[in-house]
C-alpha cells in the first residue's frame, strides 16, 4: 500500500488498518513458523506497511500539537 493512499484515510481508518496489519503480520509469522508460507517477503512488506501507517499517524499528531 502506498503512502499517498494512506494519507487519504481518516485517523480512525488508519488505526483500524494498523490493527488489521498487525493481525496479518502475526498470521504470516505463524505460517512461516509451521513452514506453510510460500513468499516470506510478505512479512517484510507487511512490516513496512505498518511503519507507513505509524508514520502518518505520528505526523498528524505532531501537526495537531
Amino acid at each position: 500500500m502506498k503512502a499517498s493512499e494512506l494519507k487519504k484515510l481518516t485517523e480512525q481508518e488508519l488505526k483500524d488498518k494498523l490493527v488489521e496489519l498487525k493481525k496479518k503480520l502475526m498470521n504470516l509469522r505463524f505460517q512461516n513458523a509451521i513452514g506453510s508460507l510460500a513468499k516470506t517477503s510478505k512479512i517484510r512488506e507487511t512490516k513496512k506497511d505498518i511503519a507507513r501507517v505509524l508514520t502518518i499517524l505520528n505526523e498528524r499528531t505532531l501537526k495537531k500539537g
